[in-house]
């Protein structure tokens, strides 16, 4: 969870921007016409609806890098379906399907994601079984709290520090522009763009247990909900 010199509250900042005044919104307009005269080519689509979150060529920015191999084999088609048509709550992905009051046809969102997976799934040989997109069990806060000090206090800070030099994702700043599927999302495909590792990455040798990955997000989840001031006394940020 290493994302040397930049923030993750300022990424997600940044995409909170760009989402605001490059994307459209429900019910949006994207200010190219109307509907009838949407592109329905891969590359006009992309550069109109997802871009300016997840960069000119999927390499990511303000969101998760698209292109990413690793990203492409975590997520199914059913899920990039429902993620663009109905975005997500508690995220700053908007809606993006017709029925659900975004701009996009069913037949866009289809080649949205088939120019995805034509252009960056690729085989990748991991080594290791990836986890899984969703979480399968419930998480253990408790235990995701000694999970974040083994994998991500190095990079981050721990309880009672200084925050690292990948900044403080446990700072509720952050923790209030990410819902938790993002955050395991984060975990698990890192930011390459931003050398910041897998989940594989973190220990040399020892990567991460998809139980492991479930614990910590539900103790960041945690963070969000408590005031500062409870936090404090329980020696967190």
């Amino acid at each position: 969870m290493r994302t040397p010199f930049l923030s993750f509250t300022a990424l997600a900042i940044l995409c909170a921007i760009l989402s605001a005044c490059g994307m459209p919104r429900s019910g949006g307009d994207i200010g190219e016409g109307p509907r009838s005269e949407l592109p329905q080519d891969f590359g006009n689509l992309y550069k109109q609806n997802c871009a300016g979150c997840h960069g000119a060529a999927g390499e990511g920015g303000g969101s998760i890098p698209l292109a990413d191999p690793i990203y492409q084999a975590l997520v199914d088609d059913g899920t990039l379906r429902q993620v663009i048509s109905k975005g997500r709550a508690g995220s700053h992905m908007p809606p993006f399907a017709q029925s659900a009051g975004g701009t996009l046809s069913d037949s866009q969102i289809d080649t949205l994601i088939q120019g995805m997976r034509q252009q960056w799934a690729k085989p990748v040989n991991l080594g290791v079984k990836i986890p899984s997109y969703k979480a399968q069990n419930p998480g253990d806060q408790k235990h995701g709290g000694q999970v974040y000090a083994q994998f991500c206090a190095s990079c981050h800070g721990g309880p009672g520090e200084k925050p690292g030099k990948a900044g403080a994702v446990t700072a509720r700043s952050f923790l209030q522009l990410i819902d938790d599927q993002s955050l395991r999302t984060l975990v698990i495909i890192g930011r390459p763009e931003f050398n910041a590792p897998d989940w594989r990455g973190d220990v040399p040798g020892r990567p991460m247990t998809d139980q492991e990955i479930t614990d910590v997000v539900a103790w960041l989840s945690n963070n969000r909900l408590q005031p500062t001031s409870a936090k404090n006394r329980q020696g967190g940020f």
